[in-house]
């Protein structure tokens, strides 16, 4: 597998692009008014808690107060003499000034989540300032994990906290490692420092930057470029990389060309198909996928696609594909939470188990932790995906002023029913000299056509004139009815 990296930077927003063999897998955007909060340290002020929750309100300076579940609340020394950890209400306060990290974005309605127990991560390196916890990343191979284990051990030394080593910390030399030991520390400590000296609610420790994240965490030994549309972020980038990535550093390139570097890989187009509900299949076949607040649905359909010798190939052949292009979605859309996915239905066990592994299988390349279950007595498939940060289309659009977001709305015919409704009802509490209704053109052209018969007899029975007055502006289940 080839992985390409591009990053289209403005000063207004940045976005980036991971590529695996020339098709577009993930989008990540970053806009400088709407920067993410995940793992920044604030000092925050409690403002409530609720013991019948085990639960407490924060603030940390947003518009709304963050969350603080007694799970991410309880520290080590937050325990009974018998273990069991001690509630809510006897670990803070109302008033308590609160060092906290956010571990999950705001998102919809909901604040942000907070734990107590801060992390800091570097480049090789998790550095667990409140904890001694000594740790390997699990998809370092289970026989190098005590070696390296002790090898850590003997690195931190006595001077206190934990640390976690990352995937991409298994091959370096002891030297590398304490140097971003050194590094995490200073990171505290001016973290310790911010906290004694501001006042909460305070920002004291902000995580890196996008681009920064980029050199972190996405490169990987197959990403063969990572093409940046910005000189001036280029040469940022390559200091920063030299400092504190060097194997990255050495894979950004400066895109010069004239096409913007994302028209070059149509990467746009694919963005407007990641924000439709029908993906096509090459097949013929054809997903829909429906994004709600507790679920996200993915139904897969036969389309045209009759390829196959028998019924049974062919659906089989739609489902393997669409195992393939579900995960890809699930990546560039960024979908979290609850999936269902509504695959056609199999008689053969073969085929549900083949699809199934396929599927888990291309799961297993999302760097974002999933968790998928077998086929359910009704042909479903549920799976988890961990959900740290807006969806795609979340943070690109917003709900239809029109439809409210419902994706429908009514008919005219519909509206024009609710409409004799509202002036029966008006009728019988008021005694106006004459009714006036003012909707969209499709609302009142209805009541001059096909409905005219029924609002003049409308007129007769409640002895009031009808007057209409068509409004262009309005939506089509917007009315008004002017008492005259």
């Amino acid at each position: 597998m080839q992985q390409e990296i591009l990053i289209n930077w403005s000063p207004q927003e940045a976005r980036v692009a991971v590529l695996e063999n020339g098709a577009i897998q993930e989008l990540h955007v970053e806009r400088a008014l709407e920067r993410g909060l995940v793992s920044n340290v604030y000092l925050g002020k409690v403002v409530r808690v609720l013991p019948g929750m085990q639960s407490a309100f924060i603030d940390i300076g947003l518009e709304r107060a963050a969350f603080l579940h007694v799970a991410d609340a309880t520290s080590p020394t937050a325990k009974t003499t018998n273990g069991n950890v001690l509630p809510i209400e006897k670990q803070v306060f109302e008033g308590q000034a609160l060092m906290v990290q956010v571990v999950k974005e705001p998102i919809g309605t909901k604040g942000a989540r907070l734990s107590t127990q801060v992390s800091i991560a570097g480049r090789l390196l998790v550095f667990l300032p409140q904890d001694n916890h000594i740790g390997v990343s699990q998809k370092i191979p289970t026989g190098q994990r005590e070696e390296l284990k002790s090898r850590l051990q003997k690195l931190a030394g006595e001077q206190g906290g934990g640390f976690i080593l990352r995937t991409n910390g298994e091959d370096a030399s002891d030297t590398e490692l304490g140097e971003d030991i050194a590094y995490l520390r200073k990171a505290w400590a001016r973290i310790k420092a911010a906290a004694l000296r501001l006042p909460p609610p305070s920002l004291l420790h902000q995580d890196l930057s996008l681009m920064q994240r980029v050199l972190r965490d996405m490169v990987s030994e197959s990403t063969q470029a990572i093409r940046v549309d910005s000189r001036e972020q280029f040469e940022a980038l390559t200091a920063f990389g030299a400092e504190f990535m060097p194997m990255a550093a050495g894979k950004l390139q400066h895109y010069k060309g004239e096409r913007p570097i994302f028209d070059l890989y149509s990467i746009d187009e694919e963005i407007a198909k990641a924000l439709g509900r029908r993906v096509d299949l090459k097949s013929g076949g054809y997903l829909i996928v429906d994004q709600t607040e507790a679920l996200t649905t993915v139904d897969v359909n036969t389309g045209g696609f009759v390829g196959a010798r028998n019924f049974d190939d062919t659906i089989f052949k739609t489902n393997l594909e669409a195992a393939q292009a579900i995960a890809r979605q699930l990546r560039l859309r960024n979908l979290g939470g609850i999936i269902i996915v509504d695959f056609i239905d199999m008689v053969r066990e073969d085929h549900r188990q083949a699809v199934l592994a396929e599927f888990k299988k291309q799961l297993a390349r999302d760097r974002v932790k999933t968790m998928a279950g077998g086929f359910s007595q009704l042909g479903l498939v549920e799976m988890t995906r961990k959900r740290t940060r807006e969806s795609l289309a979340h943070m690109l659009c917003e709900p239809c002023p029109m439809c409210e977001g419902k994706g429908m709305v009514k008919t005219p015919r519909s509206v024009a029913y609710d409409i004799f409704r509202e002036i029966l009802r008006e009728a019988r509490q008021f005694n106006p000299r004459e009714f006036r209704v003012v909707a969209s053109p499709k609302v009142i052209e209805l009541f001059l056509d096909e409905e005219s018969q029924h609002l003049a007899g409308l007129s007769e029975f409640i002895g009031k004139p009808v007057s209409l007055q068509s409004e262009a502006a309005m939506g089509q289940e917007q009315y008004d009815i002017i008492l005259i």
